[in-house]
């Protein structure tokens, strides 16, 4: 991830960095598959005597309602979400190249989810373009307010419940991105000492988020 043009200590708190080097370094583990893939078919194909060859059919689960918009008004961030999942050349989570907009895991929970995390990450900051959505990240707290509009045009609304930050290479992805448990939001940057030797943040900050009452 770039230096942040004020060097701020955009931490990942603070958004993710620069371009997608501006990736969250915490999904350069790779985030779980795509959700909704079918198992493969295991054992005999062969009909039984007198059945049907033609195997059941079977519903493929709705797909997911897409975020399009994250509004933080401690913040004061209105920013527009695009669907994101998996670089193919480097295995991180590709977060849109515009530091302006943030990014929805797209192989994961969506805004009517009923279980799971719905994961946005964002930048911190580009030596190019400056403070990303996710620069002020780390300064939320517990009991501030978050609303997700859909592509349906519903709005959902959360209230942070915790903020923490680990190195990147010991952030729990198993945490959070999993599907089952109870519905969260997760926002995730960079965040901590930025290291110029490799042009990345050392750590990610990452916010959760529980639904509002």
């Amino acid at each position: 991830m770039s230096r942040s043009r004020a060097a701020a200590w955009a931490a990942v708190a603070a958004g993710i960095v620069t371009m997608l080097a501006a990736t969250v370094t915490a999904c350069a583990e790779q985030p779980p598959p795509p959700a909704g893939t079918p198992p493969a078919a295991t054992g005999s194909a062969a009909a039984a005597p007198g059945a049907s060859a033609a195997p059941p059919a079977v519903t493929a689960p709705a797909a997911p309602v897409p975020p399009t918009g994250l509004k933080i008004d401690r913040l004061k961030l209105d920013a527009k979400v695009d669907a994101v999942g998996v670089d193919e050349k480097t295995g991180d989570f590709a977060v849109p190249p515009s530091v302006d907009v943030v990014g929805w895991y797209k192989w994961g929970p969506g805004v009517d989810a009923t279980a799971g995390s719905i994961v946005i990450a964002g930048h911190v900051d580009s030596a190019q373009q400056g403070q990303g959505a996710f620069f002020h990240l780390r300064d939320l707290g517990p009991g501030d307010p978050i609303a997700v509009t859909g592509a349906d045009g519903s709005v959902r609304r959360f209230t942070v419940s915790a903020r923490e930050v680990y190195p990147k290479a010991k952030i729990p992805l198993e945490k959070y991105f999993a599907r089952d448990g109870g519905v969260r939001l997760t926002l995730i940057t960079c965040g901590g000492p930025f290291d110029a030797s490799t042009g990345h943040y050392r750590d990610n900050v990452v916010i959760t988020a529980q639904p509002a009452a």
